[in-house]
């Protein structure tokens, strides 16, 4: 199996890389499942699992801590409560062993094999990851099955959650617009990366940022207070967190979760100077915008909050397209808010029991496993309040 075979593997016909109207269809589900009241419904879940995390974290005062490893626990909890309700120790399982299969996808994503071979022999990695990819395919169908036998079926109802509204379009009155449970599958296993992957390297990312500069964690806290005092964050209050935002736009502009994004012209299309024909592949350089001094001044690699002040119009001197963690468009990623969502509840609760200081182990060492990620974790110092 080649690189295309693992990637394929893992990432399947999904979301992130359809096309047409089979994008559309799903594109119109996930917007469904993530819409703003949606959210907010997901609040108190969030809040519980980051308190659940905190309480373990009592342990490490005045001590040494991965946070990069913590996160990591906590979003695979929080995206399987949202994501498969009250199936969610079942969705933990499946996101263990797609956890498992990403693993497997980046340690041989630059791996060549001659044409032929994997026919004949199979490496160990390759029979573990069909292996991985059957039992996802059972445990999902069985999860399926269960919601398919549930007593409102026959109103349509197969629960609110993104696996229910993923069954419900499974069975369609109409043939056409129905998903294969093959394609249903697939999209389970991208909202790990979405909902998981995206969220841990940016909750590690803005704690590095914090801890390396501590007057801003001060002013960050002092928001919180005054926005929640010592209570667990509302909806309400998360809108109007204007410090965090511009800490996670900053974080986001220094450390992006994709490096590059690709797009293809679907008709003949002037951009700038340039004339490109239609079916050109364009590739844009996400970091290399995001650190680029002519559109974001002489200062553009150092953390400052000061340049989202006024937006991201004026920050980026009205370049917005400038500005792209999450991409732009109708293919914005579909996991925007509730990712950032997600990181303000976890920094408020986080800045509401903790100071911390990076750790003198920490090794800064930025990696693109599928998207940034810090290799060698984020270890702080913890000081609880």
């Amino acid at each position: 199996m080649d690189m295309e075979g693992y990637v394929k593997r893992l990432l399947g016909e999904a979301l992130i890389t359809n096309e047409g109207e089979k994008w559309e269809r799903i594109r119109k589900l996930a917007n469904h499942t993530f819409h703003s009241e949606s959210l907010k419904s997901m609040v108190p879940e969030m809040s519980s699992s980051v308190s659940m995390m905190l309480k373990n974290w009592k342990d490490y005062d005045g001590k040494e801590i991965d946070v990069f490893k913590e996160f990591g626990l906590l979003t695979t909890e929080v995206i399987s409560r949202t994501a498969f309700g009250s199936s969610y120790l079942e969705g933990k399982d499946i996101f263990e062993m797609v956890a498992k299969l990403t693993a497997l996808t980046v340690k041989n994503v630059n791996k060549i094999r001659f044409p032929g071979i994997s026919m004949v022999f199979k490496s160990e990695d390759e029979v573990e990851a069909e292996k991985l990819e059957r039992r996802v395919k059972y445990s999902v169908m069985e999860l399926v099955k269960k919601r398919e036998s549930l007593p409102n079926v026959e109103l349509g109802d197969y629960g609110s959650d993104y696996l229910g509204q993923l069954v419900k379009i499974r069975h369609e009155f109409d043939v056409n617009k129905r998903i294969t449970p093959e394609q249903m599958i697939d999209e389970i296993k991208v909202i790990y990366g979405a909902g998981h992957l995206t969220t841990t390297s940016l909750l590690a990312w803005c704690i590095l940022l914090l801890a390396t500069h501590e007057d801003w964690q001060e002013k960050a806290r002092e928001k919180v207070k005054e926005t929640f005092g010592f209570h667990a964050p509302n909806s309400d209050g998360i809108a109007r967190l204007r410090t965090m935002n511009l800490i996670i736009n900053e974080c986001l502009r220094l450390y992006p979760p994709a490096l590059t994004l690709t797009r293809k012209a679907s008709k003949k299309v002037k951009l700038g100077n340039l004339i490109l024909p239609q079916d050109t592949n364009i590739f844009i350089p996400i970091a290399s915008l995001h650190h680029n001094s002519e559109i974001w001044g002489e200062d553009a690699d150092l953390f400052k909050l000061e340049r989202f002040a006024r937006g991201i119009a004026k920050a980026t001197k009205n370049n917005v397209a400038a500005f792209l963690p999450f991409g732009m468009g109708p293919r914005t990623c579909v996991g925007l808010n509730f990712t950032t969502n997600e990181a303000k509840i976890a920094l408020s609760i986080i800045l509401q029991r903790f100071k911390f200081v990076i750790s003198s182990n920490y090794a800064h060492q930025p990696a693109q496993i599928f998207i940034l990620t810090p290799k060698n974790g984020v270890k702080v110092i913890l000081k609880a309040l």
